[in-house]
This record gives structure tokens, C-alpha cells and sequence, in this order.
């Protein structure tokens, strides 16, 4: 006697199910709808519907105004975090991108709030990614990525900047003071390539490109292993010119 096993179907939760249709029949009315009607476009019985939705309200995914329903605070949040999610899976398919035309590992990161904030990264298990083993928020003075996000902000900010993270020698080559630093800022062409020479990793040399991006000081950098130092240049190079064919049709958001 053989048996059947529904193992493949999913358990599914009769209760959300409701909830959630009863969230979409609201959205679909920008001033709001009564009870009843949500109830009826649901396909609920009006005792679940006002079960439900007094359920939705006290968590903050409704509000209940006049007499009828509108979207609260809660279900707003859901909606920037599927924005957010869709610009961060824009910008990492972006690396992938670049990271595939130039042949190295490829990274995204901004200055926001006084910080270095590293978005996004895209490597292979051929060609991997420095491994972060100092703080890059801490750092900035020893990476390429830092250097040429500090080049980009004013003089009060990057002191302010220094002020919170001091500049050290955190391998031989690293910078040694902020006057040597600031020397190096000033010294770069704008809108170079910034190069940084096992500064921050020995083994590994990195090159970064200023981004324009708005008001926001951003960045897109490659690195490589030291014993492939003669190509940095040209890779970063390749990497400019297929950022700058990329950015006039793609705009590139880092509100996430």
C-alpha cells in the first residue's frame, strides 16, 4: 500500500493570508475606505475584517481616520525597505558589472554622516576582495577608498574627520601624519585616480575614482594583489571608462 507525502506543499496561514488582502484592499484607496467595503473587496466576513484590521491598526500598519482605513507608519516602512532593497540589488548588479569588465574586485562606498560607509563590494572566489581587518570607517587615511572620499569633502569636514579618527601608520607604508596626508590631497589632480600602495593591506595595492553622486561624496575602487601592481593603473583607468559610459544611462542611487 503506497502513501502520499504533501512534504513539497507549503504550510500556509489562513490569518496572514486575510491580513494581507485586506492591507492591499486599502491600498488601493488613496483616502481611505470603511470597514465594510474593505470587508467586501477581501472577500471576508465583516466580523474577520474588523477583527483583522483593529489587529493592523494597533500595529501600526493602519490608521483609522473619519470612519475609514488608510496605510499607518508601519506599512510605509515596508515600502522604502523594498525600495531600499531594489537600489541595493541595482548597485551590487552594477559591480558585478564592472567587476566582470575590468577583472578585479570592484567596490562602491560613500561619506554620509561623518563616516566612511562602504555600500557594496563584488569579487570572485578567483579574485577576492581585501580582507577588512581594520575598521574602513576608521581608516580612511590608509585606504584608497578613504583618501579619495576625504580629497572630495571640504576642509571643516575633513578635519572634523580627523578629529574623530586620527591619522596612524597602520602597516610601514601607511601615511604617517595628517600633514603628509593633507600634502597627498592637495598634490591630486581633481577627479585622478587616487593609488594607495599597501597602506592598509600589505600584499595589496588599490586605486579609487571619484563618483559623482549628487552632494554626497562617493567612490568606486579596484584592488589588487601586489605581484599584479603594473596593471593597476590600466585597470583603474578601464574601470573610469566603463563607469562613465555606464552612469549616463544608469542613475546611480545610494539613498539606501
Amino acid at each position: 500500500m503506497s502513501s502520499v507525502h504533501n512534504s513539497a506543499v507549503p504550510t500556509l496561514i489562513g490569518s496572514v493570508q486575510r491580513a494581507l488582502r485586506l492591507l492591499e484592499a486599502v491600498a488601493s484607496h488613496s483616502g481611505g475606505a470603511p470597514a465594510k467595503q474593505l470587508a467586501r473587496e477581501a472577500g471576508l466576513p465583516l466580523p474577520t475584517a474588523y477583527h483583522l484590521l483593529r489587529t493592523l491598526t494597533h500595529e501600526g500598519y493602519l490608521r483609522r481616520e473619519g470612519g475609514v482605513f488608510v496605510l499607518g507608519a508601519a506599512a510605509g516602512r515596508l515600502a522604502v525597505g523594498g525600495l531600499q532593497q531594489k537600489r541595493r540589488s541595482m548597485i551590487l548588479d552594477s559591480l558585478a558589472h564592472f567587476r566582470d569588465a575590468v577583472g578585479a574586485p570592484v567596490y562602491f562606498a560613500v561619506f554620509r554622516e561623518g563616516e566612511i560607509e562602504v555600500v557594496g563590494v563584488s569579487d570572485t572566489q578567483s579574485s577576492p576582495a581585501c580582507e577588512e581587518w581594520a575598521d574602513f570607517r576608521e581608516t580612511g587615511h590608509a585606504h584608497a577608498i578613504g583618501q579619495c572620499l576625504l580629497g572630495q569633502l571640504d576642509d571643516k569636514t575633513r578635519k572634523d574627520y580627523y578629529e574623530r579618527h586620527p591619522v596612524e601608520a597602520i602597516t610601514p607604508y601607511t601615511v604617517r601624519d595628517m600633514r603628509s596626508l593633507e600634502q597627498r590631497i592637495e598634490s591630486q589632480g581633481r577627479m585622478q585616480p587616487v593609488v594607495e600602495r599597501q597602506e592598509y593591506s600589505l600584499g595589496t595595492v588599490c586605486a579609487a575614482i571619484p563618483i559623482t553622486a549628487g552632494d554626497t561624496a562617493a567612490t568606486m575602487a579596484i584592488s589588487l594583489p601586489l605581484h599584479q601592481e603594473g596593471e593597476l593603473l590600466y585597470v583603474v583607468n578601464r574601470l573610469r571608462s566603463e563607469v562613465g559610459a555606464l552612469l549616463s544611462t544608469l542613475s546611480f542611487s545610494i539613498s539606501i
